[in-house]
């Protein structure tokens, strides 16, 4: 695809973003948001342990999925409320669409690469940290979800 072909699809992206929305209990949630842009975005995800798919699952009292290993866990589906760019909103457009299925270790695994990768367009530094917002809040969810702290250094 072309510079132009990518910019297309990042328009189209912000003008209909795809999983924008709410989860009804959500497994996991993290809220954040970009103090120099002012871009905003809380994410929502249901999780499900692959053994659930075969009826051998648990889930506790309230219906939520109990944590498992991240290699066993997966996200089964995720919405996002946003405000911001162009740049942020298609960014979580795309990458809530990549991440439906995979395991929470392939979500820990993610980089910055990887988003850069889906919008397909270079991204000027003053709009890093828009691209790699929706990152940051669905690695957090996941971290909190398996209790643990997204390392921001590392991660």
């Amino acid at each position: 695809m072309t510079n132009a072909m990518y910019r297309e699809q990042i328009l189209e992206h912000y003008k209909h973003p795809l999983n924008q929305g709410t989860l009804e209990k959500p497994d996991a949630r993290h809220h954040d948001l970009n103090p120099l842009c002012g871009d905003e975005i809380e994410v929502f995800l249901k999780i499900e342990n692959k053994k659930e798919k075969n009826g051998k699952g648990k889930r506790d009292e309230s219906g939520k999925t109990k944590p498992n290993d991240a290699g066993n866990a997966i996200i089964a589906d995720i919405k996002f409320t946003s405000q911001g760019c162009a740049i942020s909103t298609a960014a979580a457009s795309l990458l809530t669409e990549s991440v439906k299925g995979k395991t929470l270790d392939e979500v820990k695994a993610l980089t910055r690469d990887d988003v850069f990768a889906l919008l397909g367009v270079p991204v000027s530094a003053a709009r890093v940290k828009c691209a790699l917002l929706s990152l940051k809040a669905i690695k957090s969810a996941a971290y909190a979800y398996l209790g643990e702290k997204l390392d921001e250094k590392r991660d």
